[in-house]
């Protein structure tokens, strides 16, 4: 039996309370048990990204709660919801996020950095995870001398770099060729399998949404479908 490692209860999300009033998330409740390979799918303001940065505590909820691994982080202060999130959680963004001034190597390494691990214990990490993103020729690469398509993957390997828990992604093949976006959804697959590690992704994409073992559907904030499939990261 599978355990349960992350409960959103009655999460609620409204921007500009005050003025007019914009309810991106509605009174959703859902949990996720270790392992999962979720897609997170809905049309555009749909609130799907919304709950994927409440369930990252990247943005806090109006109402209700996200328990992750028995804490519950809508009550943890700022400095240690940056720990948790350090420690817990790896996040890839569509935007990429990089560093601009530091090389692939560097933004991969960054974290594992302020996690204090050993110089030698970052570099063998940083090595296997360009070799898995097929970017061992570019380690010492600026971001600006990328394409979208390297800079994504220097991104996925950069929230694999800390060993997390949970990947949060959010849209992270919009920007990615087919290949290149078989590529990272093998690799992404192989890690569910092979380390348990859960994956929450935000997505229009049918190519993510057809390897998930769950598809939660959102409209209008509400969770509108749950359907969970038998194999997961497949």
């Amino acid at each position: 039996m599978k355990k349960t490692v992350i409960d959103i209860h009655n999460v609620s999300k409204v921007y500009n309370p005050d003025t007019i009033p914009v309810h991106a998330v509605n009174n959703v409740h859902l949990h996720f048990e270790q392992g999962e390979f979720t897609a997170l799918v809905g049309p555009s303001g749909s609130g799907k990204t919304t709950l994927l940065n409440i369930i990252g505590g990247l943005d806090a909820p109006t109402q209700g709660s996200v328990i992750i691994n028995g804490t519950d982080i809508t009550h943890l202060s700022a400095n240690a919801l940056i720990r948790f999130r350090l420690h817990h959680i790896g996040f890839v963004f569509q935007s990429y996020n990089l560093v601009p001034v530091l090389t692939a190597r560097e933004n991969v390494e960054f974290i594992m950095l302020l996690q204090g691990v050993s110089k030698a214990g970052r570099e063998r990490r940083v090595r296997e995870l360009m070799a898995a993103v097929g970017l061992s020729d570019k380690m010492d690469v600026r971001p600006a001398q990328l394409s979208g398509g390297q800079q994504q993957r220097v991104a996925v390997a950069r929230a694999l770099a800390s060993k997390p828990q949970f990947i949060l992604a959010d849209e992270p093949t919009a920007n990615l060729d087919s290949h290149s976006a078989a590529n990272l959804l093998d690799m992404m697959a192989q890690l569910n399998r092979d380390e348990g590690m859960t994956f929450i992704f935000s997505t229009h994409d049918a190519r993510v949404i057809e390897r998930a073992g769950r598809v939660i559907t959102l409209v209008d904030g509400s969770i509108a479908s749950d359907t969970a499939r038998v194999e997961t990261g497949v």
